[in-house]
């Protein structure tokens, strides 16, 4: 795994109504190394989607869970890595419906691959059931360019 300076560490339980501090959290943290507000939206979206999907379908039936997100600085990019202790995911199943098909839900994996760079699991350590990374790119503030 890639290593970057760790500028977050959130331990939380696998419930929905966790999520507005964990999108809080992302936000400050964000905003204290002066991301934009486009790609601070962006993560909190795709952060967000993905601690519901693990709440709901890695966890689903079992309950409660466990979940860690860490935001990892590496130069010119962003990591943001969701851990869970579950049942570890078919990768292979794991997809997007048809944006055709109208119906609610089956949009968050085709969001989090539209707002971020990259989006993969990664090798798991025993006793760990899912790392989910997602990668985003600093975009350049462009107040900081001479005219």
């Amino acid at each position: 795994m890639e290593q970057g300076e760790l500028l977050l560490e959130l331990h939380f339980p696998s419930r929905a109504e966790q999520l507005q501090t964990v999108r809080d959290e992302v936000r400050k943290t964000m905003s204290k190394i002066d991301c934009l507000v486009c790609d601070i939206n962006c993560a909190v979206i795709a952060i967000n989607e993905a601690c519901m999907n693990i709440i709901q379908h890695a966890y689903g039936e079992s309950g409660e869970g466990k979940i860690i997100l860490q935001i990892i600085d590496i130069e010119d990019d962003l990591l943001f890595r969701l851990i869970d202790f579950a049942n570890p995911v078919d990768v292979k199943k794991i997809k997007s419906r048809e944006l055709g098909d109208i119906k609610p839900g089956g949009l968050g994996v085709h969001m989090m691959r539209e707002v971020m760079d990259e989006c993969r699991f990664l090798k798991c350590p025993e006793g760990i059931g899912n790392i989910f990374q997602m990668r985003k790119r600093k975009s350049q503030n462009n107040d900081e360019q001479e005219d």
